[in-house]
């Protein structure tokens, strides 16, 4: 019996809608010894969006690589970091 593979390499993200909800990005901080990433968008764009979650918190990392740069938003409820992490899929929040 074949057992079905899951795809492993994340959504696309959708172009920033008109209007789109700007997010304030910090840089990183050593917050907490382990960070576990929940979902995270596909690698063939040049910037790729993590929803990461650690100390019972959770929030989105950005990375660039073009211009080689990692950057986060606040640390918040993990429902309120999936949330983002969405709007960012649907292009409502960049």
């Amino acid at each position: 019996m074949a057992r079905e593979i899951p795809d492993f390499h994340g959504p696309h993200v959708a172009p920033p809608l008109p209007g789109h909800l700007e997010l304030t990005w910090y840089e990183p901080a050593p917050r907490a010894p382990r960070i576990r990433v929940v979902s995270h968008t596909r690698e063939c764009r040049g910037t790729t969006y993590e929803l990461c979650s650690a100390a019972g918190q959770g929030f989105v990392r950005r990375t660039d690589r073009e211009k080689q740069t990692v950057h986060e938003t606040a640390w918040t409820l993990t429902a309120v970091a999936r949330h983002t992490f969405e709007q960012i899929l649907r292009g409502e929040a960049r």
